[in-house]
């Protein structure tokens, strides 16, 4: 076999899920803000892709009758698209059941859709590609074997009911759309995963090994009384003939879409007790196969196995990944390589979709609520305007025909590391991945909470790095810098020396004012002349406090105290000489370590010995957790963001309201917390009133809330 001739292209996809549950409509577009930013197309033109996912939801256009159509918003959304040249694939159905008046089990449900898809290719003659059902299989799964959406059916009956349906009206409606434009295609997508096992569950594993190509199967007429679900089929309720209808309408797709994400592949293991309760069902345990699985087949080796079924063009249509940053780069780095490995072995594979480009919210409880869990994208929408994150430039270079260049390709992403697993491995274990050992580093100056938390989170991230304490290394001796920078050839550092001293500045205000206004002048030069990337931590305490609204980044600084003055200083100085550099603001009150120290950690050992405790009520602020900090600055550094961010958990409280929150989390008693007075508390240095703290740059932390329940979960432990 031959590689294809044409280059892999860039396609990218817009996460547009409607689905319902019970009588909920929940809308990925609404929540995204998509639906209201006609802005948005031009800024994901400039990523250079040849073709975009898009919805043209029948659920959007004719939501109360058949024959009631409101084309506003896609003939805006099309015509744009049409006009900057970005082909669109049009998906009737995302994850959806349809407007009220129809449901996956309606006897009428294919020819309802047939009919939306006719009055779609009427109004848009040239559209070129169609996705009818996004992930049929997956869809009757949710929908009518596990009872997730609606209609909530939980039977073999229900499921392949859903299925055919669904696949019935992909050929009804790609039927109706070829009658107005002959020549459209069928993009036909799913997810592909596979099911590994231990021998007791093998013939589980080999069914829904066989399940997951249903949808591709009735599409392109493969379904006879010779097919190894024929049997299961008909018992769920099909019939032989409306199987046989397949065979004598064939709509194979002209592209084959594969989903996979990090979840796709399975493990089955009879062996409930080795597993958490959320992993075991009735008959055994499913779990993620890279969390127990030492050789999960991977995107390349399901690309050739879909190749060597079906022999037709094929495209990665979904590539995302709700993690870090750099474990986002590295996910769809490993696709595009992937697609080009299957290539080479001869595979028709075309393209390579990143999807989610808007990122998406609440698929970490499969899209059954809104709770307001986002996993960025190459944009990030929670910005007033959607801020490019690295993943954009990635895109972007691939577009190009260039390969990735960001620092940390050079690392193993975390589905390759054997610290992912969640129990004891099984199955042989693999090659040593060449990469190890060959990233350059991320050096991390200071070692107290913050800078041991930055360490901390490294390892778990996959980041290659270095901790040097704050007195290993005088930052004011300019030859010093450069021979350590020389050495250990960082691509970033992070400078987390000092932050919190704010009554130890007081005390030594010279010997703070060097280490941190003159040292981080220094250290900024030295990481400019290098092109090496710096983020340092400032505070809330620039801010005098004598306002009662949040501060944003352009609010005017002015300091109480010696830590503050110094801070600011060293801010000044920083941006001045390395205009690529990130300030990271954030609050004095930070909770949240690994040795659970602090305020809080003192706090809550005393209420459980009984004793009350002596915490601070008078001063507001923006408490926040040191792991949502120390993760969302290291995101903003790999993106390449710049200038002052305003980081700190959404809401404002004191360290007394903190800790009753605490209590009352933990069932502790909270009249055991006293609002104390500073003068017993013994403050050295002043302290502003209030420092709450906000961005305009974009609200990229957890709430307040959010992140104490995560804290007391952890302290409960």
């Amino acid at each position: 076999m031959t590689a294809p001739s044409s280059a892999l292209e860039l396609w990218i996809g817009v996460e547009c899920t409607l689905n319902r549950v019970r009588d909920t409509w929940l809308d990925q577009l609404r929540v995204c803000g998509h639906d209201r930013r006609h802005e948005d197309l031009a800024m994901l033109a400039t990523l250079g892709a040849r073709r975009i996912r898009y919805p043209v939801l029948w659920e959007h256009v004719a939501p109360d009758a058949p024959d009631r159509h409101d084309w506003t918003w896609t003939d805006e959304r099309l015509g744009t698209l049409r006009d900057l040249n970005v082909q669109p694939i049009a998906t009737l159905l995302h994850h959806g059941s349809g407007p009220r008046y129809t449901d996956l089990l309606d006897p009428l449900f294919p020819e309802k859709l047939a009919a939306y898809a006719r009055e779609v290719a009427r109004r848009y003659p040239w559209l070129t590609a169609y996705t009818p059902v996004n992930e049929p299989l997956t869809t009757a799964r949710f929908s009518g074997l596990y009872g997730v959406w609606y209609p909530h059916h939980t039977s073999d009956a229900s499921f392949v009911r859903a299925l055919l349906n669904e696949c019935r009206g992909t050929v009804l409606a790609m039927r109706a759309i070829r009658e107005v434009s002959p020549h459209a295609e069928l993009v036909q997508t799913d997810d592909l995963g596979k099911a590994h096992a231990t021998p007791a569950m093998q013939a589980e594993a080999d069914f829904q090994n066989e399940r997951r190509w249903l949808a591709y199967d009735l599409l392109c007429g493969r379904v006879n009384d010779k097919h190894p679900l024929w049997s299961y089929l008909l018992g769920a309720g099909a019939t032989s003939e409306e199987l046989a209808w397949f065979a004598h309408n064939p709509c194979p797709p002209d592209v084959i879409g594969v989903d996979y994400y990090v979840t796709s592949e399975r493990f089955l293991d009879e062996r409930k007790g080795r597993y958490r309760a959320h992993h075991v069902n009735a008959t055994h345990a499913d779990v993620e196969a890279i969390r127990v699985y030492r050789r999960p087949a991977g995107i390349e080796a399901l690309l050739m196995e879909t190749w060597e079924r079906y022999g037709r063009p094929i495209a990665i249509t979904e590539a995302h990944l709700g993690s870090t940053r750099e474990e986002q780069l590295r996910w769809f780095e490993s696709f595009w390589h992937a697609a080009e490995g299957a290539r080479a072995r001869g595979a028709d594979v075309r393209a390579v979709t990143s999807w989610a480009i808007l990122g998406s919210f609440d698929w970490n409880t499969l899209h059954t609520s809104f709770g307001g869990h986002y996993e960025p994208g190459a944009f990030d929408v929670r910005s007033t305007v959607p801020r490019p994150t690295a993943l954009a430039a990635l895109l972007r270079g691939h577009a190009d025909g260039q390969a990735g260049q960001h620092p940390v390709l050079a690392s193993r992403g975390f589905w390759e590391r054997p610290d992912r697993f969640f129990y004891p491995p099984v199955g042989e274990a693999p090659a040593t991945s060449e990469r190890e050992g060959t990233a350059r580093p991320l050096l991390i100056l200071g070692g107290g909470r913050l800078g041991r938390t930055v360490r901390r989170l490294c390892e778990e991230r996959g980041l290659e790095h270095r901790l040097l304490r704050w007195d290993e290394l005088d930052l004011t001796d300019a030859a010093a810098v450069r021979a350590w920078l020389d050495r250990h050839d960082p691509w970033a550092i992070v400078n987390t020396a000092g932050y919190g001293w704010i009554d130890r500045a007081q005390q030594l205000p010279g010997v703070f004012w060097r280490a941190t206004a003159v040292g981080l002048a220094v250290l900024a030069r030295a990481c400019a002349s290098r092109e090496v990337r710096l983020l340092t931590f400032s505070s809330d305490q620039v801010f005098a406090g004598d306002r009662d609204t949040p501060y944003h980044e352009g609010d005017r600084a002015a300091p109480l105290n010696t830590y503050g003055r110094a801070k600011l200083e060293a801010e000044r100085q920083v941006l001045a000489f390395h205009k690529e550099a990130l300030v990271v603001r954030s609050s004095a009150s930070l909770f949240g370590s690994a040795d659970r120290s602090g305020v809080l950690g003192s706090a809550l050992a005393s209420l459980r010995a009984g004793r009350t405790c002596e915490v601070d009520g008078a001063h507001r602020c923006s408490p926040t957790y040191l792991p949502d900090l120390v993760h969302t600055s290291l995101d903003l550094l790999v993106d390449g963001e710049r200038g002052v961010w305003h980081l700190a958990n959404q809401g404002a409280s004191s360290w007394a309201d903190v800790t009753r929150r605490l209590a009352q989390l933990l069932n502790l008693p909270g009249d055991g917390v006293l609002d104390t007075p500073r003068e017993t508390l013994e403050w050295r240095a002043p302290r502003p009133r209030f420092s709450v703290l906000r961005s305009e740059r974009g609200l990229v932390m957890p709430s307040l809330e959010s992140a104490l329940e995560r804290y007391a979960a952890d302290a409960a432990d």
